[in-house]
């Protein structure tokens, strides 16, 4: 019985592959078992690092009329790709710096992921395919044959912003955590505007970047927190709607627009925008700084509350997170063992969440040199708008257009 069965295999074995297409430039053969991937047709390679360094993009899209590649490497957006006979466009550029880079393509007008890349970043509700360009300049971004630790995503209590609790943070154990009685210092990573719990592992590769560091012996083995700085936040969108999370008035959790995010917790302006350019709200008291927080308040709720920068997110990381690490990991427990840093907002919450005092008047001057500006401004027939970095362009221009539009003269 065995060897009909062997016979049987070896035939239609034979079958199928007499019934594969040729090989087409781009397009790897099929895969096993998968068909002909619904009866699409093969799939396309892309992207297709050369060995040059130069890379090949691909995108197939037969009716399409116009196909743009939008990469962050420099001179990578508004690259035209063409189109051959079979519909499928394309477009070569480079060579490219040894590094991790993002992209885009943008189909009459529309921004697409590459459907033939599944490695993909997430900024807030941005998305974007990536490669990694191999070299010396990216040598810790990737996954090598190295011991390697352990990402977990942990649930932890958070009193100081009760209406936001639970919460999820990444915790990053270094390897040969779990078979030691070691202690380890600990470095609590925090994200920029945009960001959340997710930031630093899926756009920063921050778990593979410290198994190669590690194995490099260049760091010494610690744990990595990766919390989210965003105070209206139980965790990142992308699970689906979380019970009790705090949308705004966005429908997304997460989404960069949700109010209070970058509007110093002001609430949605005039229109239904949130923070609305020259739109102006009664102001929320602040609480001084170190004063205590009442019981079952998200001081200051929004992102990081009192701006960006506030305290609501400082005051949870000192007095939540800090607690819980030190409680259920192995960890040094005292100044020496513990770091900080972060990346744009992160940096705020960083000096915030050190130096309270100092992060207080800062904010207090760059607010009372604003309101002069604008006043300096409008005296002299302008009207200002005040545009983030962080904030989705799209979203900014239409705020833009509108205001501008509003202003021309009827008729």
């Amino acid at each position: 019985m065995k060897i009909k069965l062997g016979v049987i295999t070896a035939v239609l074995a034979l079958a199928v592959s007499a019934q594969q297409p040729a090989a087409v430039p781009g397009q790897p053969g099929q895969a096993p078992g998968r068909g002909m991937m619904g009866g699409r047709g093969p799939a396309l390679r892309s992207p297709e690092i050369l060995d040059d360094q130069k890379v090949t993009f691909r995108l197939r899209a037969p009716n399409a009329t116009d196909v743009i590649l939008n990469g962050d490497w420099p001179d990578g957006r508004g690259v035209k790709m063409t189109k051959d006979d079979a519909g499928t466009w394309s477009a070569t550029v480079g060579p490219l710096t040894p590094e991790l880079w993002s992209y885009t393509f943008s189909v009459d007008g529309v921004s697409l992921l590459d459907s033939a890349n599944a490695n993909i970043l997430r900024d807030g509700t941005r998305y974007s395919n990536f490669l990694i360009v191999n070299g010396p300049l990216s040598d810790t971004y990737q996954i090598k044959n190295v011991p390697h630790g352990n990402v977990s995503l942990v649930w932890y209590d958070s009193p100081t912003l009760a209406s936001a609790s639970p919460r999820r943070m990444y915790v990053y154990t270094p390897p040969g955590y779990d078979k030691t009685a070691d202690k380890y210092p600990v470095l609590y990573l925090l994200h920029g505007a945009g960001g959340d719990e997710d930031a630093w592992n899926n756009m920063g590769r921050a778990s593979v970047i410290m198994d190669n560091l590690i194995a490099a012996r260049k760091a010494k083995p610690m744990l990595v927190v990766m919390t989210n700085g965003n105070a209206n936040q139980k965790m990142a969108p992308g699970y689906g709607i979380v019970p009790g999370q705090n949308i705004g008035n966005t429908g997304n959790p997460g989404e960069v627009g949700v109010v209070g995010a970058f509007t110093g917790g002001r609430g949605a302006a005039p229109g239904g925008a949130p923070g609305a350019p020259g739109a102006q709200a009664t102001p929320r008291p602040q609480a001084a700084p170190g004063a205590p927080v009442a019981p079952g308040a998200a001081p200051n709720a929004g992102r990081g509350g009192g701006g960006m920068f506030g305290g609501a997110f400082p005051e949870s990381l000192v007095n939540d997170v800090v607690p819980y690490i030190e409680k259920n990991y192995r960890v040094i427990a005292n100044k020496d063992g513990r770091a900080i840093a972060g990346l744009s907002m992160g940096g705020g919450h960083t000096v915030a969440a050190t130096n309270a005092r100092y992060w207080s008047d800062k904010v207090a001057e760059n607010r009372s040199r604003d309101r002069d500006t604008d006043q300096r401004l409008h005296e002299a027939g302008w009207l200002s708008l005040r545009i983030w970095e962080h904030e989705d362009p799209y979203g900014a221009a239409l705020r833009v257009r509108d205001v501008v539009t509003r202003r021309l003269p009827a008729g």
